[in-house]
C-alpha cells in the first residue's frame, strides 16, 4: 500500500505511516478536528521512487491549493523519542511538481546530519528505519502554535503551557519569534489574559479542554500544534507524547487533594541509571526481613521506598506534614546537598503540605515501631561507639574480624529453580543483622569525634579546614583496593602499548577467553570481582562478569609518567599534608582555646583512625549480594533451558515473586520485554529529579534566584574535598566509558565505589548528585582530589575538553574561555589547605 488517506489508519500501523501520521490518525478517531490529507507510505519510501501518478490524484482529490508536506518516520514522535524538528516539514506547497519536489525532501532529510546526530544521542536502533510523507490540506491561520498539556519545564501535570504567536506557526516551533506564553493551571480562572497576546481568553480555555481531552485519548501528556483560522475554528496539526517528563509516581493522581513529596536516595549509592526490577525487588525484601526480625512490621518498606522510574525515593510527606518534625526537615536533608535542602524549604511554605493528620494506612511508622526500632538498634550502637572511641584499633579488628566471617559463610546450591529463589531472598539475613549492624558502631564514633571536634572549634575553623584533614585517611577497603589495582598496572607495564591502544571492551573479551597475558588481574577478580558500578543493583553487572572498567582504569594507571603523581605517593601526601593541617589547626585552637583544642585534637585523631572504615559495612554487604546474584542467574538458566525466558539475564526484569511464578510455569516472557524497553529509555534520562512531587513538578527546576549572584562564568555546588585544581574537563557517564589522562577534572552523574579506580590519577572531581559522606567524595578527600558535588546539569553546563578550576573548599566551578596562564601542566595542580 503506497498510500492511505489520513482517517483511515488504524492503530499498530506506526511501520507503515510513521510515528507522525500514526499520531494524526490517533486523533482523528478521538474525534478531533485535523486538516484533511494522506500519509506517502513507507512502502514506497522503501521502493525508492514516488508513485506520481497515485500521489497526484490523491493531491487533486484533496481540491488541490497550498498543502503541508510533513516527514513521518518510523523512529519519529515515538513515547521515547520525539524528533521534534530532526527531519523536513515544507508548507504552503502548491502545484504537482511542487509537491513531488517536497516529499524528495523529506525523504532526503532521513539522513541529515541533525537526524542522525539525534539518532545517534538518543541510541535509537536504525535497522528498518524508513520514511512516510503526510500531505493535508493548508489552514491560513490567524494564530497558531504550540500547547503541552504538561508543563515540560517543571514537570507539573497540573499546568497547561501554551507558547502562540499570531499568523503560521513555524516561528514557535524552529524558535525564530517571540512568542506570547501562557501557564495554565488545570482548575480555578484564568487571570489577567483579557488582554495579554494573540489569544482570547475563550480560545486558551477551549485549547486547555481540548488538550486534557486529549491526552486522556492518547494515554500521556502531550504536545501539540495547532492553529485558528480566520473564522476562529481550532484545528490540530500534530500530537505527541512529551517525552522528557520524569515518570510519576506510581498509583498517583497529579490532581488530587492528598499530594506527596518524593526524595532520591539512590544516588547515594551511585545509582543515577535506573535500578532493575530484580534490583528493587531485592533491597525491598532484604529491608523487609531485616525490619521483621528486629520486631516491626517489614510492610512499612512498600509505603517509605517508592520506585519511579527506576530509581529509589523514599516518601518525605510524613515528616513535612508533621507539626513537631517539619521543621528539622531541611537540616535532615542537607547531606542530599543544598539544592534539596532549598527546595525542600520552599516545599514547606506550600499550602498544600501544611500540618495535618495522618489518613488511615498512611503512617509508614507507628510510635511503638519506632520505638521497637530504636530499642532493636541505639543502646548496642551507642555502646559500640564508645568502645570504638576507647580503643580504636581494637575496634577495627573486630570490623575486619566480621568481614572475614562472612567470607566464610558456607553456601547451599539449591536443586532447582525455585528452589534457588526461594534461598535468594534470604541470603543476606544473617549479614544484615549481625556483622553488617556490628560494623556500624565505629564509623559512627567516627562522625560524632569529627562532629565533637567541629563544635569545640567553632569561630577558629575556616571553610574546608576540618575535610583538611580527613584526607589521606588509613583503614579504607576501597582506598586499598585501588591501590592494588595500581599494582597491577605497574606488573602489567610491559604490556602496557597493548593495554593503552586497545579498547577497553575488547580487552575484557580477549581477557574473558584467556587470551592476554597474566599479569595479576585473576587474583585482583577474585578478591574484588564482587565490585562494580551501581552495586547494590543486583541485576547489575560485576567486574567479575564483565571487566571493562578495570581496563578503562588500567589504561589511565598506566599514562602516568610522573613518579610523584603515582597513586602511592599522592595517597602518602595527602596523608602528610592532612596530619599537618590538623597539627597547625590545633595549634592555632591551642592560643585561645587550649583545654578545647587538646580535646579537638584527640577527637580528629580518633576520627582519622576509624573513619576509614566508611567504606567496610558496603564492601561487607557485597558478598551475600554477590551470591544473590549467582542464584538467581543460574535459575534464570534453568527457566532458559525451559523455554520461560529468552536468557538467564532477564530474571533481573522480574521481581522475585514474579520470578518464582516463572519457576512454577509462568510465561512471563512479554513482561520481560515490556520493562527491558522501559528500562533501556530510562538508562537514556541524563537528569533525574533529587526531589519530586507527586503531581510531576520537580522543584529543582523552578527558578532560583540566589543561584546567579555569581555570575554565568561560575557554577555553584557543594564543597567536598578541599584544595583548588585546574584542568580540563571529562565528562563521563559511565566508568567503561572512561578516557582519562593525568590531572583531568572528571565530571559525571554520580559515582560509587565502582568509579574510585578512576580517581587515582585525577585532578579533580565533579558530580551532579551526591553527599559528603557518601563513597566518590569520601574517598576522593583521602586522595587528596579536590571534589564539588550536588552541581545541577553540570554534564550538560560544562563541555568535553574546557579549562575548568575547581575549588573543594568552597563548591565553586570557574569556567575559562581560554586556557590560564600558569596553570595547566601535565599533572594536577592543588592548591589551599592540605
Amino acid at each position: 500500500m503506497d498510500l492511505i488517506d489520513l482517517a483511515h489508519i488504524t492503530p499498530g500501523t506506526v511501520g507503515l505511516v510513521g510515528g507522525k501520521a500514526a499520531g494524526l490518525g490517533a486523533l482523528i478517531a478521538a474525534g478531533e478536528r485535523v486538516p484533511d490529507g494522506f500519509c506517502l507510505t513507507t512502502e514506497a519510501y522503501r521502493s525508492g521512487a514516488i508513485p506520481e501518478r497515485d500521489v497526484l490524484a490523491a493531491y487533486e482529490h484533496l481540491g488541490g491549493g497550498p498543502v503541508a508536506v510533513r516527514s513521518s518516520a518510523t523512529a519519529e514522535d515515538l513515547p521515547d523519542a520525539s524528533f521534534a524538528g530532526q527531519q523536513d516539514t515544507v508548507l504552503n506547497v502548491e502545484g504537482g511538481d511542487a509537491l513531488l519536489e517536497a516529499i524528495r525532501q523529506c525523504w532526503n532529510s532521513l539522513e541529515s546530519e541533525r537526524a542522525v546526530a539525534y539518532r545517534a544521542g538518543q541510541a535509537l536502533q536504525t535497522d528498518g528505519l524508513a520514511m512516510a510523507v503526510i500531505v493535508q490540506r493548508m489552514v491560513t491561520p490567524s494564530a497558531a502554535g504550540v500547547m503541552f498539556t504538561a508543563n515540560p519545564l517543571t514537570g507539573t501535570r497540573t499546568e497547561t503551557v501554551i507558547d502562540a504567536v499570531p499568523g503560521p506557526g513555524i516561528g514557535v516551533v524552529d524558535g525564530t519569534m517571540d512568542t506570547d506564553h501562557y501557564v495554565l493551571p488545570d482548575h480555578g480562572p484564568l487571570p489577567g489574559l483579557e488582554d495579554h497576546g494573540c489569544l482570547f481568553p475563550d480560545q486558551l480555555r477551549e485549547l486547555q479542554q481540548t488538550g486534557q481531552r486529549v491526552q486522556r485519548a492518547l494515554g500521556s501528556p502531550q504536545d501539540i500544534e495547532f492553529a485558528y483560522d480566520a473564522q476562529g475554528t481550532l484545528w490540530l496539526l500534530q500530537s505527541r507524547a512529551i517525552t522528557t517528563l520524569f515518570p510519576l509516581p506510581p498509583g498517583t493522581d497529579p490532581g488530587q487533594d492528598d499530594p506527596r513529596i518524593y526524595l532520591e536516595v539512590g544516588h547515594m549509592q551511585g545509582l543515577r541509571r535506573p535500578v532493575t526490577p530484580m534490583g528493587v525487588s531485592v533491597l525491598r525484601e532484604t529491608t523487609r526481613r531485616w525490619l521483621q526480625i528486629i520486631g516491626v512490621d517489614g510492610a512499612v518498606v512498600d509505603v517509605f521506598l517508592v520506585d519511579i522510574g527506576g530509581r529509589l525515593f523514599i516518601d518525605l510527606t510524613g515528616f513535612l506534614r508533621s507539626p513537631r518534625l517539619r521543621s528539622h526537615v531541611p537540616e535532615m536533608v542537607q547531606v542530599y546537598g543544598p539544592a534539596v535542602a532549598r527546595d525542600v524549604r520552599r516545599t514547606l511554605d506550600d499550602p498544600r503540605y501544611a500540618p495535618r493528620p495522618a489518613r488511615p494506612g498512611q503512617r509508614a511508622f507507628s510510635a511503638g515501631a519506632i520505638a521497637r526500632l530504636l530499642l532493636a538498634i541505639v543502646p548496642a550502637s551507642l555502646l559500640g561507639a564508645l568502645r570504638a572511641l576507647a580503643r580504636p584499633a581494637a575496634a577495627r579488628k573486630r570490623a575486619l574480624r566480621e568481614l572475614e566471617q562472612v567470607r566464610r559463610q558456607p553456601l547451599t546450591e539449591p536443586a532447582d529453580a525455585a528452589s534457588r529463589i526461594r534461598a535468594a531472598a534470604g541470603l543476606q539475613d544473617a549479614t544484615m543483622t549481625g556483622p553488617m549492624m556490628r560494623c556500624l558502631p565505629p564509623l559512627w564514633a567516627a562522625l560524632v569525634a569529627q562532629g565533637v571536634a567541629g563544635w569545640l572549634l567553632r569561630g577558629i575553623l575556616q571553610p574546608g579546614e576540618l575535610n583538611a584533614t580527613l584526607r589521606g585517611m588509613p583503614h579504607n577497603v576501597t582506598t586499598q583496593m585501588d591501590l592494588k589495582l595500581w599494582s597491577v598496572a605497574e606488573a602489567a607495564r610491559p604490556h602496557r602499548d597493548l593495554l593503552v591502544s586497545t579498547a577497553p571492551d575488547e580487552l575484557a573479551a580477549r581477557f574473558s577467553g584467556g587470551e592476554l597475558p597474566e599479569f595479576g588481574l585473576t587474583a585482583f577478580l577474585e578478591e574484588y570481582g564482587i565490585r562494580g558500578s551501581a552495586e547494590i543493583d543486583v541485576g547489575s553487572p560485576r567486574w567479575a562478569d564483565d571487566s571493562t572498567p578495570v581496563f578503562a582504569a588500567l589504561a589511565g594507571y598506566l599514562q602516568v609518567s610522573d613518579p610523584e603523581q603515582a597513586p602511592p605517593a599522592r595517597f602518602a601526601r595527602a596523608t602528610v599534608e592532612a596530619e599537618a593541617a590538623l597539627a597547625e589547626l590545633i595549634e592555632r585552637a591551642k592560643r585561645t582555646r587550649p583545654l578545647r583544642a587538646r580535646l579537638a585534637g584527640s577527637m580528629l585523631r580518633r576520627s582519622r583512625e576509624l573513619a576509614g572504615l566508611r567504606e567496610l559495612p558496603k564492601f561487607l554487604w557485597l558478598t551475600p549480594l554477590a551470591a544473590v546474584r549467582r542464584q538467581l542467574l543460574t535459575a534464570g538458566t534453568g527457566l532458559t533451558e525451559l523455554g520461560l525466558l529468552e536468557q538467564s539475564e532477564d530474571i533481573m526484569f522480574l521481581s522475585l515473586d514474579e520470578a518464582l511464578d516463572a519457576a512454577l510455569g509462568a510465561d512471563l516472557r512479554p513482561v520481560v520485554t515490556g520493562r527491558r524497553r522501559e528500562h533501556d529509555r530510562e538508562a537514556r534520562r541524563r537528569q533525574v529529579p533529587g526531589l519530586l512531587l507527586s503531581d510531576g513538578t520537580n522543584p529543582q527546576a523552578l527558578p532560583d534566584d540566589a543561584a546567579a549572584e555569581y555570575g554565568p562564568d561560575v557554577l555553584v555546588g557543594q564543597p567536598a574535598a578541599t584544595g583548588v585544581a585546574t584542568g580540563p574537563v571529562r565528562i563521563v557517564h559511565q566508568p567503561s566509558e572512561a578516557r582519562l589522562q593525568p590531572g583531568d577534572i572528571l565530571v559525571a552523574p554520580t559515582t560509587d565505589p565502582g568509579w574510585t579506580p578512576l580517581f587515582l590519577t585525577l585532578g579533580g572531581l565533579v558530580t551532579e548528585t551526591g553527599s559528603t559522606i557518601a563513597h566518590g567524595p569520601t574517598v576522593a578527600r583521602e586522595y587528596g582530589i579536590p571534589a564539588v558535588i550536588c552541581v545541577p546539569d553540570a554534564t550538560t553546563r560544562l563541555t568535553e575538553g574546557q579549562m575548568v578550576t575547581i575549588d573543594g573548599a568552597t563548591g565553586l566551578i570557574h569556567m575559562h574561555d581560554t586556557e590560564p596562564p600558569l596553570q595547566r601542566s601535565a599533572c594536577p595542580r592543588h592548591l589551599g589547605p592540605g
